[in-house]
């Protein structure tokens, strides 16, 4: 089979990202420009200025992309990009270059699903993986146990009802004055906390489906706080955030491994932003082992949004056919399996 190279272009939300990915596997170049530092002024995520920020530097990223890569024009066979979910006004960004590249070069244009390339990320970590398998996706945006069948073939067997864990680690990272992004700063301090000190709800954990809720972990986390504020105690950091990444870990975990007792499958593969979480990486490790299950999780670059992980996701979605045109828009809630 013919070798296949993709350029592949991210912007869905805060990293201007751009990747040459060889065969769905093999990286070549992966560039990211992040906004970070920028929007961590806010406290978070301004969609216009991200949108502002990325057609700034959408251009010299994927410049950079195709130098890194020893690539021009000429070698690429489609142009991946992701056209959702997330912010509306980044995601036409990365579409508007794509489709302009694909129809000035009259190369095929491939629309992947953000989420999926998620998932995809692990092709890239692990060459050996292979569907089917069960993979929790866990991030600022989403937290889906998905049933994945083939290279394009996705059943969500659970979601979250309301917050994803991401997003519940930035909002308690917040409350606690850690900053943005949450995620990593409270894994940070959990590290020097008593994970066993405060006893906060774990959600759904009992329940039969595997579905997650964080909310109310949330709205504990932020009880206990307001409590010891107005009673003048003091609030030992550290053990609210082990306490809190415990009660989200162990419902991730036990849903994941349930999912894959539950449907026989004996592979588990971690995606998304939360996926570099050590204490989810460590519990699901061990938890395994245990259940005769392997683990399989995405290197820690490849977790937070990136191109390489489109293109990967791109390669399978191109030979499989799934080709766009250019009417091919932006889906800002666009769901996994969704076309």
């Amino acid at each position: 089979m013919k070798d296949i190279k993709v350029l592949a272009i991210e912007s869905s939300c805060d990293e201007t990202a751009a990747s040459v990915v060889l065969n769905g596997r093999e990286v070549l170049s992966n560039i990211v420009n992040t906004q970070m530092e920028l929007h961590k002024k806010f406290g978070g995520v301004v969609p216009e200025v991200a949108s502002r920020l990325h057609m700034e530097t959408i251009n010299l990223v994927v410049k950079e992309a195709l130098e890194k890569s020893n690539s021009s024009f000429d070698d690429i066979d489609a142009i991946a990009v992701t056209y959702g979910p997330g912010l509306v006004g980044a995601l036409l960004v990365g579409l508007s270059t794509a489709k302009a590249l694909a129809f000035a070069l009259n190369k095929p244009l491939v629309g992947v699903n953000h989420i999926e390339g998620h998932i995809c990320a692990n092709y890239i970590s692990n060459k050996e993986l292979k569907p089917p398998f069960i993979c929790l996706v866990v991030s600022g945006g989403h937290t889906h146990l998905v049933e994945v069948k083939d290279y394009n073939k996705y059943d969500i067997l659970g979601r979250t009802r309301d917050d994803a864990s991401g997003e519940a680690f930035d909002k308690i990272a917040r409350a606690l004055g850690l900053g943005y992004p949450g995620g990593p700063l409270i894994d940070k301090m959990a590290k020097l906390g008593d994970e066993n000190k405060i006893d906060f709800p774990k959600a759904l954990i009992d329940d039969d489906s595997y579905d997650f809720s964080f909310s109310g972990l949330k709205s504990a986390v932020l009880n206990y706080l307001n409590a010891k504020k107005m009673k003048k105690e003091e609030i030992v950091v550290e053990d609210v955030c082990a306490s809190f990444q415990k009660a989200v870990v162990d419902v991730l975990s036990q849903k994941a491994i349930k999912a894959c007792k539950d449907k026989n499958y004996d592979t588990l593969v971690l995606a998304g932003g939360v996926a570099a979480n050590s204490k989810l990486r460590n519990q699901l490790l061990n938890i395994s082992k245990k259940n005769n299950i392997k683990l399989s999780y995405p290197n820690i670059n490849l977790c937070t949004d990136n191109a390489a992980m489109i293109g990967s996701c791109g390669y399978y979605n191109f030979i499989n056919n799934k080709i766009s045109d250019q009417g091919l828009n932006a889906v800002p809630n666009l769901k996994i399996g969704q076309e």
